[in-house]
């Protein structure tokens, strides 16, 4: 039973490593990323890792509030992707009538 909760522990501390090397991947791309929608999906990408290490931390340490935790980081991981979308959109759509105004002139 020891040896079962040794590996256990095992899996969900490499999850997580991978997770964390993931996340800073997306990190990465969110800041380097040469276009803004690829910023806004390593942003979403990033949200969606953290849900999933607050899961698994939930699970390791057996508490249930964490779940709690995570499914108001979705909520508000999701606003903030959609919000970030529309600002983008309002942006894109600026240009796009500045750029036919000056063509017109």
């Amino acid at each position: 039973m020891n040896v079962l909760a040794n590996v256990k522990n095992i899996v969900y501390m490499g999850a997580l490593i991978v997770l964390a090397v993931m996340l800073m991947l997306c990190l990465l791309r969110a800041v380097l990323g040469p276009r803004v929608a690829d910023r806004i999906v390593a942003v979403n990408m990033m949200g969606t890792i953290v849900m999933v290490m607050i899961a698994i931390l939930a699970v390791k340490m057996e508490e249930g509030y964490l779940v709690d935790i995570c499914l108001i980081y979705a909520m508000v991981s999701f606003l903030s992707v959609i919000v970030i979308t529309k600002v983008y959109m309002g942006v894109y759509r600026e240009r796009k009538r500045i750029r036919r105004k000056e063509k017109d002139v």
